[in-house]
């Protein structure tokens, strides 16, 4: 079945979908890992994309159910050059494009995404619509220039947590608390209370792994019920879109810092960056991708690590705040860290399942910081 992508600039590209009849819109960003496409569709961050896939061949180990990020499918569509229909691997339980007519995410492939790829590096992430049905560039092109952009979009609503889980073998389970509002800890780590704007469920394993006891509450889960709760340190995750509209988070937030020891990753540290007084910039095609250098400042090592962000963190001059990893492609900011309080995140993935796995160690330096100024 035919299909047509068209950007906002006028750019399209044929390919075909397997998918069954689509239509749809959203920014158009591409993904330059080799592996991990089923943690790439099951991230939460990229919900309101159309993600394309640089590498040509997709989908060649299938999908299996231990490999989930969440519990659903989240980007808008993906774009690749080609899809494997026939896995090859004893731990895939499903092929790639059934996966995807399951969650009814249109797919489109045949496209050449090198060609998209290169031009989205030249002139930047931008609105796009894909269809079967509307073959006619210049009524796409038209359609895409009217979606909203990813700048001042609140994402966050659409993936957060509705109600508190805890973390267990088998995945989240509803908490329960008490009519005080304490909760039931069960004394297996470090009570660590997260704040889910979309969460991929590796970091909450990974924390668990480190010695903390994750309860995962929605973004507006306020002040009084953190105190109330008996949590002992603040986790912020990951999402989607812009996190300068995330004002009220941003509010309890910045009275958070003033209690507790405070960590985060990606959409996480974008907001700790603006609760000490930073601000956000977007990105000219954003950071997508497991292949990306990143220096870290305290060690001098030099790390690759996995990236899916479209803002970066910037610190206007911020005396109490300083870098401690920087992205070697563009020199961004990729973690930060107080001077005086116990806060530090970063901006890329260390839990990244699909690899690279180099900056794990950034567990453990959440671990140790918050430990220590627990015991002090």
């Amino acid at each position: 079945m035919k299909a047509l992508l068209t950007l906002e600039d006028g750019f399209s590209l044929h390919g075909k979908s397997f998918s069954g009849d689509f239509e749809t819109g959203g920014e158009v960003i591409f993904n330059t890992s080799m592996t991990g496409y089923q943690e790439v569709l099951t991230d939460p961050s990229y919900y309101g994309q159309m993600v394309c896939m640089a590498w040509p061949l997709i989908g060649n180990y299938g999908v299996n159910h231990e490999d989930m990020e969440s519990g659903r499918i989240h980007l808008r569509a993906f774009l690749v050059k080609e899809c494997c229909k026939r896995p090859s691997s004893w731990r895939a339980t499903m092929s790639l494009p059934d996966f995807l007519q399951n969650n009814g995410t249109p797919c489109m492939e045949g496209l050449d995404t090198r060609a998209l790829t290169r031009h989205l590096r030249i002139h930047g992430a931008m609105r796009g619509m894909i269809s079967t049905k509307d073959l006619n560039p210049a009524s796409l092109r038209e359609r895409a220039r009217v979606l909203p952009s990813m700048q001042g979009q609140n994402l966050v609503p659409y993936v957060a947590a509705q109600k508190p889980y805890s973390w267990t073998d088998d995945g989240p389970a509803e908490a329960r608390f008490a009519p005080d509002d304490s909760y039931a800890w069960q004394g297996t780590g470090v009570r660590l209370l997260v704040y889910d704007y979309g969460i991929k469920w590796n970091i909450l394993r990974e924390l668990v792994k480190t010695g903390f006891e994750p309860l995962a509450v929605p973004p507006l889960f306020s002040v009084v019920q953190v105190m109330a709760s008996g949590a002992q340190a603040i986790f912020l995750s990951n999402g989607p879109g812009d996190p300068a509209t995330l004002t009220e988070e941003i509010t309890i937030l910045r009275e958070l810092v003033e209690t507790f020891p405070v960590t985060g990753i990606c959409l996480g540290h974008q907001l700790i960056g603006h609760a000490l007084g930073g601000s956000t910039n977007k990105l000219r095609f954003g950071h997508h991708g497991a292949n990306h250098p990143v220096k870290d400042m305290i060690t001098g090592k030099v790390e690759i690590s996995s990236q899916n962000h479209g803002f970066h963190v910037v610190l206007d001059n911020l005396g109490d705040v300083e870098a401690t990893h920087v992205n070697l492609n563009d020199m961004t900011l990729e973690g930060l860290r107080h001077k005086n309080l116990p806060i530090m995140s970063v901006q890329y993935h260390p839990e990244a399942a699909a690899g690279p796995h180099d900056g794990r160690y950034l567990f453990k330096r959440f671990y140790d910081m918050i430990t220590n100024f627990l015991h002090a």
